[in-house]
């Protein structure tokens, strides 16, 4: 087992954590958990025997075999396959005996490692590395690609692939989803819940750790603390610990009643499609998961856009992608204030190409863009958090954008995001990765953009802020396209689901709660190689669109007519709320006010039977819209 016992860690002058002491027992799969910076890597460096202790013990069996996830890649002319079979270095430490055994011409030899080489499983050895790639998103023409080809993306998957590979009796894992798609997070989600050795996964996805997990290691206050359960059951703990304190308690009531307000919202215009139905269960989940985030340092709202044109912005049988070759094609796609969509697909499917062709960063090659003249985008993907300018800090940062504001208000929005007092008025460049995500975060909401498209939005943010951005993109009145493997954030913030694959951008007709079954059915179909698009022949991208454009024409009027009723309630719910504003004054009930009180009441019946009718129109449109999408 690993035992630490009143063990403290320091790096510098600064304490990550003292007085810890737990066990951690083979078999047990353990999510470890805090805020940045907080000591999670320093953990696994003190594990690995990189740092030594500042004070007390840390125990590790002396022959366990440990698998981690290097960093750096070396420029490897080697294939692939050849690269994620060095994980397992039982495997060639017996294959080099073999050469050796074959070169002197010792036939015992020989015969004793044939036999140990079976015993390990080395004749389908090759086969098991194929299938790690291909899990890990790697097409079957990428095995005996040299590593020096691929991106620093696909060179992390490599390395994951490589400690997968590995004969471990402790596995150590830092963030492993970062440079994954959904397909693959999915895959290596399964893959580890079946994992026999020890588990240590760092990781800020909250439902790849309540899927993996049954322990949980939280680092808070300098404090580790080990849980029984996974992420889910932590939360609840911690909840009801932080219940215990009167402050602590009587802001959870306020976030109770403030998520609770949002999700009865959300139900009133709630289909029984089960898209809808999923994100319904999202909220009703975040309702009881806000008293455990109530003393996060992030509380922000994206402010209301000044316009909301119809539509914001209209595709008609485009086609994008680089050079003379498209990524995607034939896409039709209007979008709407208050279209909430999430974007599924592999990575080189064409979800980033899409996503700059709406931004406006890619010019389409062929077919109609139009944009509302009151169109404001905010666009996050990586190349904005390379352009922050390292000199400036936060405030300045903001101050470009708006000259006029006054200072108190700039620094209470900065607040919101984690960057208080000094840290708003520090240099960006030393900033961590989530920080700077955090401030190209806080620069894209205080423009106030009535079209949201976001590009993998998480990476490097720990799970209070994805926790406080999952509540800002929910109240977000503009539309918002997002590419995310964050299962969680895309349940609370989407209402639309589109498989981009093959070229094509289509409705995916079930939930996100169905997509891990639909790809299992699927039987993971080859993937095309990363920068790889498909070709697509005249005739058939003809017939593609003569089936969007009759797919167009027959939803147009039902999208009309739910977009009709989602107004008129909109409506009607504003009034409904100041007629119980008024209901709810003493001096209303007096004597020489009941027949006002009377007038009141009956509007108030009156829109409530409205309101209802309403709704049940709404349904049956939405109910339509979605059968006709899946046929």
């Amino acid at each position: 087992m690993l035992q630490f016992s009143d063990l403290a860690l320091r790096r510098g002058p600064r304490l990550l954590f003292e007085h810890a002491t737990f066990q951690i027992h083979p078999g047990q799969r353990v999510g470890v958990t805090g805020a940045n910076g907080t000591g999670k890597s320093s953990l696994f460096a003190l594990i690995l025997g990189e740092l030594q202790p500042d004070a007390g013990e840390f125990r590790l069996p002396r022959d366990w075999v440990i698998a981690h996830v290097a960093q750096e890649t070396p420029v490897d002319p080697r294939p692939a396959l050849e690269y994620v079979l060095d994980g397992d270095t039982a495997l060639r430490e017996v294959e080099r005996a073999l050469v050796e055994a074959e070169a002197a011409g010792d036939g015992e030899r020989l015969a004793r490692l044939h036999g140990r080489f079976e015993a390990i499983d080395g004749y389908s050895a090759r086969s098991r590395a194929a299938q790690l790639l291909h899990g890990l998103g790697f097409g079957n023409g990428d095995q005996q690609r040299p590593v020096s080809d691929f991106s620093g993306g696909w060179r992390m998957r490599l390395n994951l692939g490589r400690a997968l590979m590995c004969r471990s009796d402790l596995l150590l894992l830092d963030e492993p989803t970062n440079h994954l798609d959904l397909d693959a997070v999915i895959w290596l989600e399964n893959w580890l819940r079946s994992y026999a050795g020890t588990l240590l996964l760092i990781s800020h996805d909250r439902d790849f750790l309540d899927s993996v997990s049954n322990r949980v290691l939280h680092f808070e206050q300098q404090r580790l603390t080990l849980y029984s359960g996974n992420y889910s059951a932590f939360e609840r703990v911690r909840a009801e610990r932080l219940a215990s304190r009167q402050a602590e308690y009587e802001k959870q009531q306020r976030e109770i009643a403030h998520m609770h307000a949002f999700v009865e919202r959300f139900r009133a215009k709630a289909t029984k499609a089960r898209q809808a139905q999923s994100r319904l269960k999202a909220l009703q989940r975040m309702e009881r998961i806000a008293p455990a985030h109530v003393d996060s340092p992030f509380h922000f709202s994206i402010p209301a856009p000044a316009r909301l044109p119809h539509p914001l912005l209209q595709l008609e049988g485009v086609a994008g992608g680089y050079g003379d070759q498209p990524v995607v094609a034939g896409v039709d796609l209007g979008l709407f204030p208050g279209d909430r969509i999430g974007l599924l697909g592999t990575n080189g499917a064409g979800k980033s190409t899409l996503i700059k062709l709406l931004a406006g960063v890619l010019a389409p090659q062929r077919g109609r863009l139009e944009c509302s003249k009151d169109l404001r985008i905010g666009y996050f993907a990586q190349h904005q958090v390379e352009q922050l300018q390292p000199q400036h800090s936060p405030l300045e940062h903001l101050r470009q954008l708006d000259a006029d504001a006054r200072e108190q208000p700039l620094r209470d929005f900065l607040g919101g995001f984690g960057f208080s007092g000094d840290r708003a008025t520090a240099p960006v460049a030393p900033f961590s990765g989530g920080e700077k995500s955090r401030l190209a975060l806080a620069l894209l909401a205080w423009q106030r953009p009535n079209l949201l498209l976001l590009d993998e939005p998480t990476n490097h943010l720990d799970l209070e802020m994805r926790q406080a951005l999952a509540v800002a993109l929910q109240e977000f009145a503009g539309a918002m396209v997002m590419v995310s493997h964050d299962r969680h954030l895309l349940r609370v913030a989407c209402d639309r689901l589109l498989r981009v694959h093959d070229g094509r951008v289509d409705e995916f007709p079930g939930s996100l709660d169905d997509y891990p079954r639909w790809l299992a059915e699927q039987g993971r179909q080859p993937r095309p190689a990363p920068g790889e698009t498909v070709a697509h022949s005249a005739s058939a991208r003809r017939q593609r669109k003569r089936e969007q454009a009759e797919q167009r024409r027959r939803l147009q009027p039902l999208r009309q007519r739910i977009r009709a009723a989602e107004d008129e309630l909109e409506r009607l719910q504003a009034r409904q709320a100041e007629i119980e504003q008024q209901l709810a004054d003493p001096a209303l009930y007096a004597d020489d006010r009941k027949a006002r009180l009377k007038e009141l009441l009956l509007e108030k019946a009156g829109l409530d039977d409205r309101c209802s009718r309403l709704e049940e129109d709404w349904m049956q449109a939405s109910e339509e819209l979605e059968s006709l999408r899946a046929s």
